[in-house]
């Protein structure tokens, strides 16, 4: 996938860079804010990598402005500050994730890999299968036209599972995509969450589970 760093650390960057590029990514590098406009606009980008504190134009407003022009990149925003208000604020901007330095290669890759699974902003807002419909933009979550009370994390894994297309989900997958924060992690939060969004989901149950493969939503059941 074709991948755009954005951070003015430059040992950081090109450190980070040449570990993607290892990675199978096809990676550009822009130290900041107004090259990586130029550079998000004039190529095929789907994945950024996106600092908060840049020169020239800050992160916050490179963010808003790709998601005003409708661009369908996915964006993992990095920022030293890693506070609820910090993260929430990133999330409004319309960025997809948010990592607060300082963080672990490994979580940044599987976060990475995470984002590449969900459905592009801009390539269709609504996500339908077995009678759910949901709307990405608005975070709205209906069933045969019943609108559905979900917590956040009650919709990520419903998001999670719609993006699939039908595909296999571990709780593994699920915990890198919706679960954030280090002290939420682990399988139970997960089966807990499956839980009781299948109880606000009513009958017949949509989700699939099988040990070693994770669960799904397929077709109509």
């Amino acid at each position: 996938m074709r991948l755009l760093l954005v951070e003015d650390e430059h040992d950081l960057a090109d450190g980070l860079a040449d570990g993607l590029r290892r990675e199978g990514y096809a990676v550009e590098v822009a130290y900041d804010g107004a090259t990586a406009l130029a550079r998000a606009g004039a190529a095929d980008v789907e994945l950024m990598i996106l600092d908060r504190d840049l020169p020239a134009l800050s992160g916050d407003a490179v963010c808003r402005t790709l998601r005003e022009q409708g661009h369908p990149v996915r964006i993992l925003m990095l920022t030293a500050a890693g506070t609820l208000d910090d993260r929430v604020a990133g999330l409004d901007l319309g960025a997809d994730d948010y990592l607060p330095k300082p963080f672990a290669y490994v979580e940044l890759l599987a976060r990475l890999r995470a984002l590449a699974r969900r459905t592009p902003h801009g390539s269709g807002t609504i996500l339908e299968c077995a009678g759910i419909r949901i709307d990405t933009v608005r975070r709205a979550a209906e069933r045969d036209g019943r609108p559905l009370s979900l917590t956040p994390k009650e919709y990520g894994v419903l998001e999670s599972l719609l993006s699939a297309g039908g595909g296999w989900i571990t709780a593994d997958e699920l915990l890198d995509e919706v679960w954030a924060r280090p002290d939420e992690r682990g399988r139970t939060v997960v089966k807990a969450a499956v839980h009781t969004l299948r109880r606000k989901l009513g009958h017949p149950d949509p989700i699939e589970s099988a040990p070693g493969r994770g669960y799904r939503i397929g077709a109509e059941r």
